[in-house]
């Protein structure tokens, strides 16, 4: 599907993975919605890239609808969505306070795993509504963000890694589903990105992550996820996949 002159939305889209997926979608053509939780961030993303800025939050079912109506009115129905809202939050099922209070694995659920399907429900069924394109017929589509931790979750990672392993699980029937109406979901895990969450790492901290990367060694690159979230659109046979962004990192288990 091409880019240019496309609508894009992007939960999470004023830091990390998100903005830099919004600059260069921006760059190829696209018009973007920044849906965020961090009113400041995603106006001051939206006047670098022409685009518009969404309070959002993903587990709010009306909020969610508001920001697609207001993308809408802005831009036109979105052809793209890209799901990059997500916390991380590590701590042992039991540990020396006892269990891990259940609210707080709900709260990572709810963000990271409901939060991503309510988005992605609410933009196919706009996306159901619009024009095929070209000879394949497209409509549009999603493209979610997992972790490497859905299939190598370390210790202290339950609830993050069930999170992202939903995600993963849901990749492919999602797809299978939506096929009949010309929209393709995917979904690319990330390894060890240097997004915001490293910047209080000390240097010999970040240097110790980078090297348990096989090949590159050092951490990835927003804007690699960003070029690769770019492929995804272009590319229509890949449909119902979960591609790995990690160097070859395997991760251990703490």
């Amino acid at each position: 599907m091409e880019v240019k002159n496309s609508v894009a939305v992007i939960s999470g889209g004023a830091s990390g993975m998100g903005a830099a997926t919004a600059r260069m979608l921006s760059k190829a053509g696209a018009k973007v919605a920044i849906f965020d939780l961090n009113d400041d961030a995603a106006q001051k993303l939206a006047t670098e890239i022409n685009g518009l800025a969404v309070h959002c939050d993903v587990t709010d079912p009306v909020s969610v609808q508001e920001a697609i109506k207001k993308s809408s009115a802005k831009f036109g129905p979105a052809r793209i969505c890209v799901n990059c809202a997500g916390i991380v939050r590590s701590k042992r099922m039991v540990g020396k306070e006892g269990p891990m209070p259940l609210d707080e694995f709900q709260q990572v659920i709810e963000i990271n795993l409901i939060g991503s399907f309510n988005l992605m429900r609410l933009a196919a069924a706009e996306m159901t509504k619009l024009d095929p394109l070209g000879e394949s017929e497209e409509r549009g589509i999603i493209i979610n963000t997992a972790s490497v931790a859905a299939f190598e979750g370390q210790i202290g990672q339950t609830a993050y890694s069930a999170s992202k392993g939903g995600i993963v699980a849901l990749t492919l029937p999602a797809a299978r589903e939506l096929a009949q109406f010309g929209i393709r979901v995917n979904t690319i895990a990330p390894g060890l990105i240097d997004t915001p969450m490293f910047d209080k790492l000390p240097p010999e901290a970040r240097a110790s992550l980078a090297a348990t990367v096989p090949f590159p060694k050092r951490l990835g690159r927003p804007e690699e996820f960003a070029k690769l979230v770019l492929h995804l659109i272009d590319n229509q046979m890949i449909n119902g996949e979960v591609i790995r962004l990690d160097g070859a990192l395997r991760m251990q288990p703490k």
